[in-house]
């Protein structure tokens, strides 16, 4: 008996074992199922609720057949490499014709001082889900709990709609507030856009697929053509632009082109497959160009220009942003007029002029533009792109300002946006197939372009000691193969 009851103990103690491993088991059999039927009802058309009509003619799209496209070879800024070595012209004296030149500048007494932009009290980055350093100012954003979930899997078609499912029934509307907000206050273009958006998905996301997502969720929210495909089982994100953005490769969907921004400099990504349509509504064209330059913090830095002229020495020194040339360095190849019609900075212009204006004011105009000419020729040192970046990179005024070396479309739009301000001179950019000069709507003589029927008289600031009216040699018979329209300055 006692036996018996020790068994039935024994017996007891394991049932009531085997009971709390059934309820265990049990209980996790319902999480799981929870977890499970969450992730299937994420997942699942039926269940999504979204707050933008427009996303659920985007989820047809989205499961529609896709098609294949083959990728667009990258275009080069230039058919025939550029030349590595420059002569020097034979010295040729100005003719003293025009008014005098009187040079007015105001030098206001911000300049140099290292000022700190003012910050929305939301976009502090004190109590933020992502913190990052932005060109010298540190943002934070809150991140939709909701979209933190999305995740592209399977990695096929359908996992990029099971993607934008999720985030379009998260509270993403915060999110895209506040990244109009900050790009407002930066005075961001396109560019900074781009840059701003990736750098909040790669802190968001680890896997670069995700990130790509991201951002392709958010640019489509802002607006903006932008498409994500499929190659090799990785998404693809691509940006419209009606400009041609050069050594990038890109696709011809539906007679526009859409560019791989990423793979800018590093060739095909081949074949990929992607849908045909827009989101709805959301047709803006990516855009390059800086007609006015971003806002950020200054890191105020100072450089010595020196030249020579006629043997004798100038020296002009000047002011930049540091988080502005680190801006413009992560910048693709834009067309030149992007190039040619970003402004310097205010405070990096007026340091320049400046000096300038001393050694010019008081000389006749064509002694004045000759001098700007020679200073840009002897500023700087001649190298081609390939052998000072080991590839094709045009510089705005501002970078060529900081670099030692430049070559030919780099002094050019250096010399075409001086010109402009501080003479208020009509300027074209003049293309040949490995050379790029300018010309100026003056009434001078010597080689000259027409330009919409009107005569524009050749200065090349790579053509060291050349006056006006100078040609290289070897372009005197050649057409030009384009110009560039310099847009004419605004300054009062």
């Amino acid at each position: 008996m006692l036996h018996n009851k020790v068994g039935e103990q024994k017996s007891y103690n394991q049932f009531g074992h085997f009971k709390l491993l059934l309820v265990a088991s049990a209980l996790f059999s319902i999480l799981n199922a929870q977890s499970f039927s969450d992730f299937k009802r994420s997942q699942s058309d039926s269940f999504t609720s979204y707050k933008d009509e427009k996303d659920k003619t985007f989820n047809n799209y989205l499961k529609s057949s896709w098609e294949a496209y083959s990728s667009k070879k990258p275009i080069s800024l230039y058919e025939k490499p550029k030349p590595v070595e420059i002569t020097r012209a034979r010295h040729r004296n100005i003719k003293k014709i025009g008014p005098k030149v009187n040079i007015k500048i105001k030098k206001d007494d911000s300049i140099n001082k290292n000022v700190e932009i003012s910050k929305p009290a939301d976009m502090m980055s004190d109590n933020k889900d992502v913190i990052f350093d932005f060109f010298g100012t540190s943002v934070g954003f809150n991140i939709p709990k909701g979209m933190q979930r999305s995740k592209f899997y399977p990695q096929n078609q359908k996992g990029i709609k099971n993607f934008f499912d999720s985030a379009a029934v998260s509270d993403y509307e915060y999110l895209v507030d506040e990244i109009n907000k900050v790009s407002n206050n930066f005075n961001l273009n396109d560019w900074g856009k781009y840059l701003l958006i990736k750098k909040i998905s790669e802190k968001i996301f680890l896997n670069q697929d995700d990130a790509r997502l991201l951002s392709w969720f958010i640019f489509n929210k802002l607006g903006y053509s932008v498409r994500v495909g499929l190659a090799n089982k990785h998404v693809i994100l691509m940006h419209h632009s009606k400009k041609t953005i050069y050594s990038t490769p890109n696709y011809s969907i539906d007679n526009k082109k859409f560019y791989v921004i990423s793979n800018y400099g590093q060739g095909s990504v081949g074949r990929i497959f992607t849908y045909k349509q827009n989101y709805p509504d959301s047709d803006k064209a990516f855009d390059l160009s800086m007609e006015t330059l971003p806002n950020f913090n200054e890191d105020i830095k100072s450089k010595l220009l020196s030249f020579r002229q006629y043997g004798k020495k100038y020296n002009i020194n000047y002011n930049y942003n540091q988080n502005l040339l680190d801006f413009m360095s992560t910048y693709p190849q834009a067309d030149y007029e992007t190039f040619f019609n970003t402004p310097l900075e205010e405070n990096t212009y007026k340091d320049i002029a400046l000096g300038l204006k001393k050694e010019i004011n008081g000389k006749r105009a064509s002694e004045a533009i000759n001098f700007v000419l020679n200073f840009v020729q002897n500023a700087f040192k001649y190298e081609v792109d390939a052998q000072q970046f080991g590839r094709e990179k045009v510089m705005f005024a501002e970078e060529t300002l900081y670099y030692d070396k430049s070559d030919c479309e780099d002094r050019a739009i250096l010399f075409s946006y001086l010109i402009k301000e501080l003479f208020s001179i009509s300027v074209v950019g003049v293309k040949y197939k490995d050379h790029m000069a300018t010309a100026l709507y003056i009434p001078m003589n010597g080689d000259s372009v027409k330009v919409h029927k009107k005569k524009f008289v050749i200065a090349d600031p790579t053509y060291l000691n050349a006056s006006i009216g100078q040609s290289m040699p070897r372009y005197k018979p050649v057409k030009p193969e384009s110009f560039i329209i310099v847009k004419n300055s605004t300054r009062k």
